[in-house]
């Protein structure tokens, strides 16, 4: 298993504009949030509550999920009308151009005070790695789609990333890991989008975090195996974009 190599929270805009990436240990991202760990911890249980994600085309039921969408005006989150999560074929050649429409995130998780801290600061930190490019741009809203994940093992292997190394097609994403439970695998590869050089790591703590400029760099987790029964691994996974959702056609809302 590889170790990752923490970025150390002040240096996770530089980080984000240099290198594409930054991974934060737990305590950095409590600190970012403004929260403890057993705040953020009180967030955990909502894992066990996702739906099937029925739209996987390799036919496997090894997904769960729940999604739903955010505006983010500065420290201000605010949840759109719920909406199907849209894809282009040059972001996802395994999902791309499907209108799919999961489950929403639970009303009582978005409740939790946890949420929209955590939200709102990867966001503005987000903001400051553009805001040399776009000259303030940071004062513009992201448009934020939240995913919760549960890969398991029920059919002997779970896929995290079924569509394999990929971008998103946004300006940033963030991949927390919620827990690991009874597997191997699972491993974080991370690779420039027009160079030769990658970084490959396993997070392994809850919380930690892996902070991705969509734009420069792909990525992809490998599947999971379980070490005895059944086991599962389980994430949230932010993205923030400019301008407006991802879909069919041009959104403005």
């Amino acid at each position: 298993m590889n170790t990752p190599l923490y970025t150390p929270l002040a240096d996770a805009v530089s980080a984000l504009r240099q290198d594409g990436y930054a991974l934060l240990q737990p305590q950095d991202v409590a600190a970012l949030a403004g929260l403890s760990l057993n705040s953020l911890n009180a967030l955990i249980p909502s894992w066990d509550a996702l739906e099937l994600d029925n739209y996987l085309k390799d036919g496997g039921r090894y997904r769960r999920r729940r999604h739903s969408c955010f505006v983010q005006h500065r420290n201000e989150l605010s949840q759109t009308e719920h909406r199907a999560h849209w894809q282009p074929l040059e972001y996802n050649a395994l999902h791309g151009g499907m209108n799919r429409m999961f489950e929403p995130v639970l009303p009582a998780t978005v409740a939790q005070p946890a949420w929209p801290a955590l939200i709102t600061a990867i966001g503005q930190l987000c903001s400051a790695a553009r805001d040399d490019a776009d000259n303030g741009a940071q004062a513009a809203p992201w448009y934020v789609e939240a995913h919760q994940f549960r890969i398991d093992t029920a059919d002997g292997i779970g896929r995290p990333t079924p569509e394999g190394a990929h971008r998103d097609g946004v300006d940033f994403v963030a991949v927390l890991l919620i827990g690991r439970v009874g597997i191997k695998g699972g491993e974080t590869r991370v690779f420039e989008a027009d160079g030769p050089n990658g970084k490959r790591f396993t997070m392994t703590e809850p919380w930690t975090m892996l902070l991705l400029n969509d734009e420069t760099v792909i990525h992809e987790s490998t599947p999971i195996q379980p070490l005895a029964a059944h086991g599962h691994r389980d994430t949230l996974v932010l993205t923030w974009r400019a301008h407006g959702f991802q879909g069919p056609v041009p959104s403005d809302d």
